[in-house]
């Protein structure tokens, strides 16, 4: 049977296209709504542009009839736009404020009352990203859902970058005697440029690192114990890390990690080698979306270098880790000499073409799916991309563990011959570090 779907403010700027989400089913867009909506149309970041390609939506759908009446959606459904039910009057005993979210209620709650009078009627249910939404909602004993078609994995399916897999020891010595294995041998599934390591069935402590290639062959890695600009991969999954972010053959590395397993030192380090030393791209350019955490500090004074430093500060202490400064002002008279590492904020990236360089963007699972977009069409040829975060530190107020660009990325890119992702688990910061990253 049918349903009706009202859908709140936050569902339709997180995914402009959501009414075309929702089957054959009638979707209902409260008048409200598209006050808040019209509210964020002048905004110039994401939510912003959001808001804009729903006017654009809506008035396109427009042509086709009237929106109070409802029309017709290409999957067999109809929009409607709800001018009526907007009485409050049954509510204002159970939320006294007449806001904008319990304007939003009271339409589904009287669209729901209605419904249930009918012989057939349709089932009445809320689609709303905010959780105290969908509690109220519940409370009112109106079916309510969050909208979960934006999402790029669910939890279960969270995608690493390694296995481990138990083998033979005969196995285990041929690996090690010849540097490569058929990985049919081993397993009937893989990615390209998937991480397996390999432990011995007799003697778990036994094992070793290969990364699987364009030709179904399971290959040694080739980072096992070296040092590059001083740092040494300290587990397996750092390993891992170097071998991605070294090889000029994977021009899209995804790393994901808590806090202090060591992504951006690793990132900088290795990019510092094949800058400086190897000379395989013009420079390195890091980025990191400007999202605060806690309250706003505001409008900052100096120049566009002075506005950034604040953003940007923890990208500095890993290369003043990495040049083993001991003074104040040693760093950026070094960056200076050097003149190959140039930190911008991401708001400057739009319109670029990048090539031969070498983009780390840090915080990447502050961005959304869009902005992720936005970002790689900019590399220009002979470049790579490194997209480091934290999928539990994220500070945008409309995207989670599952939905943010950073898991787009590694879902839509995982096993392509061009992208390498790898989930560092283990943190190497400190003990204390590791401790809050686990239990807070």
């Amino acid at each position: 049977m049918k349903k009706i779907y009202v859908l709140d403010t936050n569902v339709l700027l997180q995914e402009p296209h959501s009414i075309y989400t929702f089957e054959d089913n009638d979707i209902i867009i409260p008048a409200v709504v598209l006050e808040e909506v019209d509210a964020k149309k002048r905004n110039m970041e994401e939510i912003g542009r959001n808001a804009r390609q729903v006017s654009r939506i809506i008035d396109k759908l427009r042509e086709q009839g009237e929106l109070h009446h409802g029309v017709e959606l290409p999957s067999g459904g109809k929009l409607k736009i709800e001018l009526n039910h907007r009485s409050y009057r049954k509510m204002e005993e159970i939320f006294i404020e007449m806001t904008n979210d319990n304007r939003i209620l009271a339409v589904t709650y009287n669209l729901h009352e209605e419904e249930m009078l009918k012989e057939n009627g349709k089932q009445v249910i809320l689609v709303s990203k905010d959780m105290l939404m969908r509690v109220k909602a519940d409370a009112m004993g109106i079916p309510a859902e969050d909208f979960l078609n934006e999402r790029a994995v669910e939890k279960d399916e969270v995608y690493t970058g390694f296995r481990e897999m138990a083998v033979s020891p005969e196995l285990l010595d041929a690996f090690y005697a010849q540097g490569e294995l058929d990985v049919t041998s081993i397993t009937t599934y893989h990615n390209v440029n998937e991480f397996l390591i390999l432990k011995s069935k007799g003697n778990p402590s036994q094992s070793a690192i290969g990364m699987i290639n364009h030709k179904g062959k399971l290959k040694k890695c080739h980072m096992m114990g070296e040092h590059v600009w001083g740092i040494k991969p300290r587990n397996a999954q750092q390993t891992m890390a170097m071998e991605l972010l070294l090889r000029k053959d994977i021009p899209l590395v995804t790393m994901v990690g808590k806090a202090g397993t060591g992504k951006t030192l690793l990132a900088l380090a290795a990019g510092l080698m094949q800058i400086e030393d190897f000379g395989l791209y013009k420079k390195m350019l890091v980025a990191r979306p400007i999202v605060p955490v806690g309250k706003d500090i505001g409008y900052l004074p100096g120049e566009k270098e002075e506005k950034l430093r604040p953003w940007v500060q923890p990208i500095y202490d890993n290369l003043e880790h990495l040049f083993n400064v001991k003074k104040p002002g040693e760093l950026d008279a070094i960056l200076s000499g050097l003149g190959s590492i140039q930190v911008e904020a991401l708001t400057y990236i739009r319109g670029r073409s990048i090539p031969d360089q070498l983009i780390l963007i840090d915080e990447a699972q502050n961005l959304t799916r869009h902005e992720v977009k936005t970002i790689l069409t900019r590399i220009g040829e002979g470049s790579k991309i490194i997209l480091l975060g934290d999928t539990e530190q994220i500070d945008h107020p409309y995207l989670d563990e599952y939905n943010n660009g950073l898991m787009h990325v590694v879902e839509k890119f995982k096993g392509h011959p061009l992208s390498g992702h790898i989930k560092l688990i283990k943190g190497e910061r400190s003990s204390l570090a590791q401790l809050a990253a686990d239990y807070l």
